[in-house]
């Protein structure tokens, strides 16, 4: 099946299940705070750039993630609201040591493969770098609250909403939206800014999570959002 026919498909059943949801009360929509966050998770140059088994499909990090981030990144910097770039490396990658800071991640996928040594690798890509006021932040787990500090950072800047982009739309990006509702902020995933590497796999995952966990809305809806924020003091 090609990417048309895949796409043809995914169509046939979002209109199947949304027309189920809507008759049962799903897809409410939870809006837009007062006070929003942006939390960009795993960015980095092992999911960002070719050549590593966290590579995401390029041409959307390229012409769409990269630039979308971009955009909401001067976006949050006038209007100087917390920006988290989060990314995810391990301290200690032999899968033969019990103690492992990978914990049992590792027997599913390759976690192995990005070494808190090895900088470049967790680094966050360089076209949307973090400025020198901004929150980096390294998991361990999937989710950017998972045994984090994230929830307790948000809550200490008086945050309501975060705004959501990075990579991957079936892991990292869905367990921390669903944690962030879990925590009681409103959550927005990004549309243009989330990816992921298999085909399919982005327009599935914002489907069922506008269904159930956030709102899904454009770059340049949250663009304009932000535009009608005053300056945070």
């Amino acid at each position: 099946m090609d990417l048309k026919q895949l796409d043809k498909v995914l169509e046939e059943a979002f209109a199947a299940s949304t027309k189920l949801y809507e008759e049962r009360g799903f897809k409410r929509r939870i809006g837009f705070g007062k006070r929003p966050a942006l939390v960009s998770v795993d960015l980095a140059n092992a999911w960002t750039r070719p050549g590593n088994p966290f590579t995401c499909d390029q041409s959307k990090m390229d012409n769409e993630i990269i630039p979308g981030m971009q955009k909401l990144l001067a976006s949050f910097r006038s209007k100087k609201y917390p920006i988290v770039h989060v990314t995810t490396a391990y301290q200690n990658t032999d899968r033969s040591d019990p103690n492992t800071d990978m914990g049992l991640w590792h027997c599913k996928i390759p976690m192995e493969a990005v070494d808190l040594k090895n900088e470049e690798l967790w680094q966050i890509d360089s076209r949307i770098a973090p400025q020198e006021n901004e929150y980096v932040l390294l998991k361990k787990r999937a989710s950017s609250f998972s045994g984090t500090p994230l929830s307790g950072y948000l809550r200490s800047c008086n945050i309501d909403t975060i705004l959501v982009t990075g990579v991957t739309a079936t892991a990292c990006v869905r367990t921390t939206i669903c944690d962030g509702l879990s925590e009681g902020f409103r959550t927005i995933a990004v549309k243009e800014c989330i990816g992921d590497r298999v085909p399919g796999a982005v327009a599935w995952s914002l489907y069922d999570i506008d269904s159930k966990f956030a709102d899904v809305e454009t770059v340049a809806k949250c663009v304009n959002y932000l535009d009608s924020l005053p300056v945070n003091h």
